[in-house]
């Protein structure tokens, strides 16, 4: 399959910068693949969607704030984005990072982080990322609680400056169970989530499963090449608790919140279509052609084109049928991508 076949058209202004006042006011479109029905709806009706004994399993990892600004000896503004921390010595900590622009770093470079806190390069890894060594009077780890930023994607719009960052984005860009720290991206379908709809599924007899899936560099990259089946997908940590296995063993329908959550319940599932308490990596890649073997239900945002995500929502309910429900989004005005409105893809 070529890659260029997954697009499709998206006016700029479509692509949400900010989250809903509220989360649960998001607009949520309600797809059956089956029956090829499209309807409109509001996030804060989720419960009335789904019954008694059905599972909503969700991704708790919880998002570093992993996006820093520093300057250069040149002056020049430099964004820093953390991938792994690869050690902690001597009181500073040493991370793979992607930097830019990177054109004209070099190593032995340092870069002033304000507020006691300065990082040196020390080597590059790859053409895109590098090694780097932080060091901060009060501990990086501190430094990083108070003055790091989401990891919000390129294409959310925020002022580079090394000054604090007065936005509401470390809260809003993080699903309200996040519990678990090490995601680089928000598992960005569990943004929606209120205390209120939460309390209400409950109410209905719908069970929450978490799951953890830390969201790496992986989940975001472009697809590069050119034929779909090319790409190679980044492996990505993941747990799962018995107890969570337990309910969604026993589960009316499995549905799940976002593609890691997909991707994470695919991975571990076994023939006889039960999952077992575990921890491990997957890079799983779904595209279409796949086979789902546990997930029944989707719960995902709106994805960019040419992306492994719009490639595994493809997959679970047909690229024709997703094609339209994304045709349609745009002419009724939804919202698109991390901060945007959502679609719940019930198989039956």
């Amino acid at each position: 399959m070529k890659l260029k076949d997954f697009s499709y058209r998206l006016p700029e202004e479509l692509i949400a910068q900010h989250p809903r006042p509220q989360r649960d006011a998001s607009r949520m479109m309600k797809l059956n693949p089956r029956k090829k029905t499209i309807e409109d709806s509001r996030f804060s009706l989720l419960p009335e969607c789904l019954e008694h004994g059905d599972v909503l399993v969700v991704n708790d990892s919880r998002v570093i704030p992993a996006r820093l600004y520093g300057k250069k000896s040149t002056g020049a503004i430099l964004e820093i984005l953390l991938l792994t921390c690869k050690e902690k010595k001597d009181g500073s900590e040493w991370w793979e990072v992607l930097a830019r622009p990177g054109k004209r770093l070099s190593e032995n470079d340092t870069i002033d982080l304000g507020h006691a806190c300065e990082a040196k390069i020390i080597a590059r890894v790859s053409d895109k990322k590098w090694l780097m060594r932080f060091c901060a009077a009060d501990g990086f780890e501190n430094y990083l609680a108070r003055f790091g930023r989401a990891p919000l994607p390129p294409y959310i719009k925020r002022k580079k400056s090394i000054a604090p960052d007065n936005t509401d984005d470390r809260e809003r860009y993080q699903t309200i169970y996040a519990k678990s720290a090490g995601s680089i991206a928000a598992p960005t379908a569990g943004l929606h989530f209120s205390a209120d709809v939460l309390a209400a599924l409950q109410a209905k007899g719908v069970q929450i499963a978490p799951i953890t899936l830390h969201v790496g560099i992986g989940t975001f990259l472009p697809i590069e090449a050119e034929t779909v089946e090319d790409h190679i997908m980044q492996t990505e940590f993941f747990e799962i608790s018995s107890e969570t296995a337990n309910k969604i063993n026993n589960a009316r329908r499995v549905i799940a919140v976002g593609t890691t959550s997909t991707r994470t319940l695919e991975s571990v599932v076994d023939q006889n279509r039960t999952i077992a308490p575990q921890s491990g990596e997957t890079c799983l890649y779904i595209y279409p052609g796949y086979s789902f073997k546990i997930v029944n239900g989707l719960l995902t945002n709106f994805h960019l084109p040419q992306s492994s995500l719009f490639l595994l929502v493809c997959a679970f309910a047909g690229t024709d049928f997703i094609k339209e429900a994304y045709a349609r989004a745009v002419d009724q005005r939804y919202l698109f991508y991390s901060y945007g409105d959502c679609m719940l893809i019930l198989q039956d």
